[in-house]
């Protein structure tokens, strides 16, 4: 029997995008594959069974996709967070630095009530400054953060020691080296 494949063999690698020099590692491939994105979202959840869950949160835009399928398997509800401008009614935003320069976050006003716990989920844990920036959010409205779950983390960016700095709880399914 051959061997079993892991999450990170279903993510391809596309070199220099969407500049020169970066590997970007695309979570499509995985997404594509029945097998592949149920072996993810199994694998999400895994640390978190038997914890209370009250929603599950993503972050846009392929944390939509993982969070909504997560949120789904747990019976519980899926609470989008997106780009400025993108959710329509009352929002609360959350500013972020970038690389490059600043982004925003929002989430509506009424998405989390005070004392839910929150299950943070995205694909990629880079720099961490967009999962800081919907932590900061979740909390703001009360949510009680039980974890972070990415598919991907980029150790030398940072971002897991930048949210378990916060006291965060993170959980990656595979590592790739380099930016």
């Amino acid at each position: 029997m051959p061997n079993a494949k892991t999450v990170k063999d279903y993510i391809r690698t596309i070199v220099d995008f969407p500049h020169e020099g970066i590997m970007f590692r695309d979570v499509t491939t995985l997404f594509a594959d029945p097998r592949g994105l149920r072996l993810a979202v199994d694998q999400l959840l895994h640390p978190y069974a038997g914890m209370e869950i009250d929603k599950v949160a993503g972050l846009e835009a392929r944390g939509f996709i993982l969070g909504g399928a997560v949120a789904h398997q747990l019976g519980k509800g899926f609470v989008p967070i997106r780009k400025k401008g993108k959710l329509p009614g009352k929002v609360i935003s959350e500013e972020y630095q970038l690389e490059y320069g600043e982004a925003i976050v929002e989430i509506h006003d009424d998405a989390i009530a005070p004392g839910e716990k929150i299950l943070l989920v995205d694909d990629l844990l880079a720099t961490g400054g967009t999962a800081e920036a919907g932590i900061r959010l979740i909390e703001r409205l009360g949510g009680e953060i039980i974890g972070c779950a990415f598919v991907i983390d980029l150790p030398e960016l940072g971002g897991r020691k930048r949210l378990e700095a916060l006291g965060m709880d993170v959980h990656a399914l595979c590592d790739f080296e380099g930016a």
